[in-house]
């Protein structure tokens, strides 16, 4: 769930990312970057935290060019420390920047092909310098001297053959231009979006160009949507700012993951083709339905949503129950996303630091909580307690999501089957541990429903947190225990005190 933008255009471009980057900052807080390129040189100024702990006007000043490439991550693969920061940087062949947000899922095969066949050297744990390093080597092996289009274009075919997952690209190769592609299935989003107007039919001349994670990051630079890229489609711009496009033959039909739909997209935003506020209202609406035909018996004096990303559906659904809509969870807009924070005891900590309830709304109350989704329970578990004890006589807890039972692998941090509260629990057991007196979850039918009334065309999806079908084909039982040992909570913890230990090596040097 990171973001990443880039930039083409015909004036200085650091500012734009800075902008746009800005906008997806809830896509990662973990670290940020920014890459620019001036006659054939690369500034590259990145650092751990948000992108007002990384960037000021010193460092932006640093960044020269029209050319450039901006990330925010927050870990999936390999740990939080300062050198896993993106983009990343090889300068063999001719030299080349690279960002990428989602998760490979056979990085372990590439790596040993990498060592032993290809004779590259790895830095760093994450699967982002995995898969630079394959499309490094493949350019490498056309043995152009400035390569063009089809260089490019074989490129990245080769990359799609030898890396399987969900995952979005923004590259820079020197001297050549600015390269954008997006995974077979079209998991993780992209988009492309143009500024400016051109003259004579044909001529680019005056037209700049962004590709992005979201369309908000767009929007505030002052680009206008193009198309969201299809799944295997990539997107190259030479120096000369002419736009070549290809997708790839190994493409299969578009697959969006379902759940940036439900929390990771903003609002505002529009995710190949579906307006996420109006997907959100659906998701509402759906949701109403199933209350009215499954809890005619359950009194409900208010709807209360678990701020931010449930706003929109809860809503809808007070409007369609007719039921009085309170905002009385005050969100402390200085703690960040406690979904995708490090560690269990870090996301509890933060809980009640980023909510305050106010006392009025919840005193001799049946309150209705609306939460986006349930993942690890620490979240809906806290919020029950202290709704508690602002005096609710009774609280009952709808998700706009279905439970979330299986491991994500294409890049969303849900890696360990056993932190996932809904994983081989029923509802009842499940409304018994967070502490809720009832409990209901969206349907998954209804849910792609919601998506789909709002844009017919997307027809399938990656659903695979919620039934365990994972659309790349190639997730194996054993492949989840493996991934489990390596990302659950504790494995984290060892290696943020392995980055805590190396930072602090590097700051005494």
């Amino acid at each position: 769930m990171c973001g990443i933008v880039g930039v083409f255009g015909h004036s200085p471009v650091s500012a734009v990312i800075y902008e746009s980057l800005s906008m997806l900052q809830h896509r990662g807080q973990d670290a940020a970057g920014i890459a620019t390129c001036f006659e054939d040189r690369f500034y590259l100024e990145k650092g751990n935290g948000l992108l007002t702990d990384v960037f000021d006007a010193e460092t932006m000043a640093r960044l020269l060019g029209d050319m450039g490439v901006g990330h925010v991550r927050y870990p999936t693969a390999g740990c939080a420390s300062v050198a896993e920061a993106q983009p990343f940087y090889v300068n063999s062949p001719y030299g080349i920047i690279f960002a990428h947000n989602g998760n490979l899922t056979n990085v372990s095969e590439i790596v040993d092909s990498l060592f032993r066949t290809d004779m590259r050297h790895l830095n760093t744990s994450s699967d982002s310098e995995v898969m630079l390093n394959v499309f490094a080597h493949a350019l490498a092996r056309r043995g152009a001297v400035h390569p063009n289009e089809f260089d490019i274009f074989a490129a990245v075919e080769e990359v799609h053959r030898r890396c399987k997952g969900g995952y979005a690209v923004v590259a820079m190769v020197a001297g050549v231009g600015l390269i954008a592609f997006r995974d077979l299935h079209g998991i993780r989003p992209l988009v492309f979006g143009v500024r400016g107007e051109g003259g004579d039919p044909g001529d680019t001349r005056e037209l700049e160009y962004m590709v992005a994670s979201e369309s908000v990051a767009l929007q505030v630079s002052g680009f206008r949507l193009d198309h969201d890229l299809a799944p295997g489609e990539v997107i190259f711009i030479d120096m000369e700012g002419t736009v070549y496009r290809h997708v790839s033959l190994q493409a299969h039909e578009k697959a969006p993951c379902l759940f940036e739909f439900v929390y990771l997209a903003r609002p505002d935003s529009v995710v190949d083709g579906a307006s996420v506020y109006q997907c959100r209202i659906n998701m509402g609406a759906k949701l109403a339905e199933k209350i009215q035909r499954e809890w005619a018996h359950v009194p409900i004096d208010v709807v209360i949503p678990i701020p931010s990303t449930s706003r929109i559906a809860a809503q809808e659904i007070a409007t369609r129950l007719n039921l009085p809509y309170r905002d009385a969870l005050v969100r402390n807009r200085y703690v960040g996303r406690t979904f995708i924070m490090p560690g269990q005891a870090q996301r509890r900590q933060s809980i009640r630091r980023k909510l305050n309830p106010i006392p009025q709304a919840f005193q001799g109350k049946k309150v209705l909580l609306v939460d986006d989704s349930i993942v690890r329970g620490t979240t809906i578990r806290e919020i029950i307690a202290m709704v508690r004890e602002q005096g609710a006589e009774k609280v009952y807890v709808c998700s706009a999501a279905p439970p979330v039972r299986f491991p994500n692998v294409y890049g969303i941090d849900m890696p360990a089957r056993s932190e996932l509260i809904a994983s081989g629990r029923d509802v009842a057991q499940l409304a018994k541990d967070i502490g809720a007196d009832e409990l209901i979850f969206q349907d998954l039918e209804d849910l792609k429903q919601a998506i789909q009334e709002t844009c017919p065309s997307l027809t399938h999806f990656d659903t695979s947190v919620f039934d365990g079908v994972y659309v790349t084909g190639d997730i194996t039982e054993e492949y989840l225990n493996t991934l489990e040992q390596k990302r659950n909570d504790a494995a984290k913890h060892t290696s943020d005190v392995a980055s805590h230990i190396t930072r602090n090596l590097y700051a005494h040097l």
